[in-house]
């Protein structure tokens, strides 16, 4: 996944004009469409949102309501890696609190936050559903559980090599 800007002359990318003639007119297409650009560009530059609602017969407002709706869209470029440290219950009680704070000191942002060399965005989400492996980390799609401060370091450590 590559983080880019559009080209200025265009306001939009090829790759995302690409995308854009793939779903054609079809309404229903507009969040798989989403996702695709964001798979693609790494979020969904915020020009790319009047052709996108052009393209599907809809009014920008519209599309950038789904896009403000769901938490996996973003207007701003995210890390190649994105690290999200649960907060629910489970594993708030098993240290979860912690892990989070020792995430935000290694990798140096705050929660919403992008690390400037695009490696990593930090989130945090109510449950992951393994609450059994509390408390648990995903990076990447990767879930990690009985973290506990020594297995983070590990694995941040190791990420970072």
């Amino acid at each position: 996944m590559k983080n880019e800007v559009s080209h200025p002359s265009s306001g939009v990318t090829g790759r995302v004009q690409k995308i854009i003639r793939e779903y054609g007119e079809r309404k229903w297409g507009l969040i798989p469409l989403l996702q695709r650009v964001q798979e693609e560009i790494g979020y969904i530059p915020k020009e790319t949102v009047e052709p996108i609602a052009d393209s599907l017969r809809l009014f920008p407002s519209q599309v950038q309501g789904v896009i403000s709706f769901y938490s996996q869209f973003s207007t701003e470029p995210r890390g190649r890696n994105i690290v999200r440290v649960c907060r629910g219950t489970a594993c708030h009680v098993r240290g979860g609190k912690t892990i989070l704070k020792l995430v935000k000191r290694h990798l140096s942002i705050d929660e919403g936050q992008t690390t400037p060399d695009l490696e990593y965005t930090l989130e945090t989400v109510a449950c992951i559903g393994v609450c059994a492996l509390a408390p648990n980390i995903v990076i990447s799609n990767r879930v990690f559980g009985h973290m506990n401060p020594k297995k983070l370091e590990i694995l941040l450590r190791k990420g970072k090599e």
